[in-house]
């Protein structure tokens, strides 16, 4: 028994270490993530100077500051206007960019037969170099034109007040006395990097925010497809290549999302591609219509949208089928996504994601105390039992095997189940990890203040009272729960635990914290009130049921 409940205190500790590797890893790779938003302010001006560049111009709404390039007509650069970079400073956060040494872009064209974009990329021409949507307006339509061989192309960007949807048409007029063939496309455009890739964690139990391409269509709600595989050169893995009705594809980061949703008309096939051709290791996903035929004399719109901008489960569920996945929960999301419904309902009422977190914490702890009310019992019960267990090991201490009969028969006398605490661990386990997943997606959560010195809730707590305080109620919760551990180096193992977990948890995020501490505090009030109760029935452990 006591090998048994070692055993999962061995795998609780390996699991709470690959948890502090990932959360480190993870702010590693944020870190990176702001860096290259930092190199992209300074090369920003010098894009239009980079090879093949053209013209660029600005369209900005009150969410979106979008830089397009004319010469293809792709976005090569957007920041988020109501999102900042970093808490407490005013810059926008950077989510497509173009700089010397990274890209990431939206690209989109007429492709095939006749597509302007088969051969060599269209330049464009506009009215102006900056359109801004004006106040009292809550739309904002920008018209790129091209002409060639009697033929007009007309690609237009319309923006929406409060909206991270980027509405991208294509009026093809056909005068050319001929008809033409082509193809909408859609695709993002994203330079790899050994440390941009997702996170494994322990048999994939745990893992930091993933990074890389996923996909959704009529018959797959949402399939990953990560960067690795974008740009495997060997072979080894086909291009994608997948037809359906409407479906999109995204680039995922860490709490943001660029996505392209295809044509949504029941009548036009799309095909969701990518391409592992590049020696460039640039990762590339896109959505395309099949080809269209477009006869002389008439004209055709091509439709589709973009989501640019932070993972708002509530918006984009609206915008497209499946979106919302691209919150990626990992292997718990049907705990994670009720976690979050909670949360998010609670915060409706009380406006500070702190003390929902508190509540939920509180509601999570009550639904599961029928559950693990008998094993805080027999918990109790062990305790009360420490000093006829201590009389045991004096007494067979040169017999190990008349101590471990005794000491069994005492647990069947007493009905006591010495693995009874480990219970409550293993039930709290995939809460945490799920609960985990919720509090570093939730893009509400980023930047979200709670009291005093705690700014931000998705960061550690920048002056450690949480950390410090779970550190001390985990110290009372050892000390009120008794352990048949005798050997004297795991004693002492235990002992470090609240030291260790306490310096693992300077490192989680406030929001993470402030749950398991708020959780200890309902643990330590549990038991007290357990014990007190037992000891209120005259629980007691008479000498004579100890054969002797």
């Amino acid at each position: 028994m006591e090998q048994q409940r070692n055993i999962l205190l061995i795998l609780f500790l390996i699991f709470s270490l690959f948890l502090f590797w990932t959360w480190e890893s993870d702010k590693y790779h944020a870190a990176v993530s702001a860096e290259q938003a930092a190199q992209a302010e300074i090369f920003n001006n010098s894009i239009a100077a980079s090879e093949g560049a053209g013209k660029l111009i600005k369209i900005k709404s009150d969410a979106l500051e979008l830089t397009v390039d004319l010469k293809g007509g792709d976005i090569v650069d957007a920041k988020l206007c109501k999102v900042k970079q970093e808490l407490g400073k005013d810059d926008p956060f950077h989510l497509l960019m173009s700089e010397p040494n990274f890209v990431y872009l939206a690209q989109s064209g007429l492709t095939g037969k006749d597509g302007p974009d088969s051969k060599v990329r269209p330049t464009f021409t506009t009215d102006a170099n900056e359109y801004v949507l004006a106040d009292g307006e809550d739309t904002l339509s920008v018209n790129l034109t091209f002409e060639q061989d009697g033929v007009t192309y007309v690609k237009t960007y319309t923006l929406n007040r409060d909206s991270y949807v980027v509405d991208v048409s294509y009026k093809v007029v056909n005068n050319s006395g001929k008809d033409l063939s082509m193809a909408f496309y859609g695709q993002l455009k994203q330079t790899v990097d050994v440390s941009q890739q997702q996170n494994s964690g322990a048999f994939g139990m745990v893992a930091g925010a993933y990074r890389g391409s996923a996909y959704s269509t009529d018959s797959t709600r949402y399939e990953k497809e990560t960067f690795d595989d974008l740009v495997d050169l060997s072979k080894e893995k086909q291009n994608l290549n997948v037809q359906t009705k409407g479906g999109w594809v995204a680039m995922i980061q860490h709490y943001f999302v660029a996505s392209w949703i295809g044509d949504t008309d029941e009548n036009v096939e799309n095909v969701i591609y990518s391409n592992s051709s590049n020696a460039d290791r640039d990762a590339i996903i896109g959505i395309r219509t099949e080809p269209t035929v477009i006869q002389n004399g008439s004209e055709h719109d091509f439709k589709s949208k973009m989501w640019i901008g932070p993972k708002n489960q509530d918006n984009m569920e609206l915008v497209a089928p499946n979106l919302d996945l691209t919150v990626d929960y990992g292997w718990l999301w049907f705990i994670s996504i009720p976690l979050f419904k909670i949360l998010e309902f609670i915060h409706s009422y009380i406006g500070n994601w702190g003390f929902s977190i508190i509540v939920l914490t509180l509601v999570v702890r009550s639904v599961l105390f029928p559950l693990t009310k008998a094993q805080y019992t027999s918990m109790a019960k062990m305790r009360l039992l420490t000093p006829k267990m201590q009389e045991l090991r004096e007494r067979y201490k040169d017999d190990r095997q008349k101590l471990g009969q005794e000491t069994m028969r005492l647990y069947k006398t007493e009905k006591v189940n010495p693995l009874g605490g480990c219970f409550p661990l293993l039930i709290q386990m995939p809460i945490f990890i799920a609960l985990y997943w919720t509090l570093m997606e939730s893009t509400e959560l980023r930047h979200a203040p709670f009291i005093g010195w705690i700014a931000d809730l998705s960061v550690h707590d920048p002056y450690f009272v949480t950390p410090l305080l779970y550190g001390v109620t985990m110290y009372f919760i050892q000390k009120m729960s008794p352990t048949p551990i005798t050997d004297p180096m795991q004693r002492k193992v235990m002992m470090a635990m609240p030291f260790v977990f306490t310096f693992m948890f300077c490192t989680f995020p406030a929001g993470l914290t402030l749950y398991w501490l708020v959780s200890n505090c309902f643990t330590i009030f549990q038991q007290i009130i357990i014990y007190k109760s037992l000891e209120k029935k005259g629980l007691q452990i008479k000498a004579e049921k100890v054969k002797k």
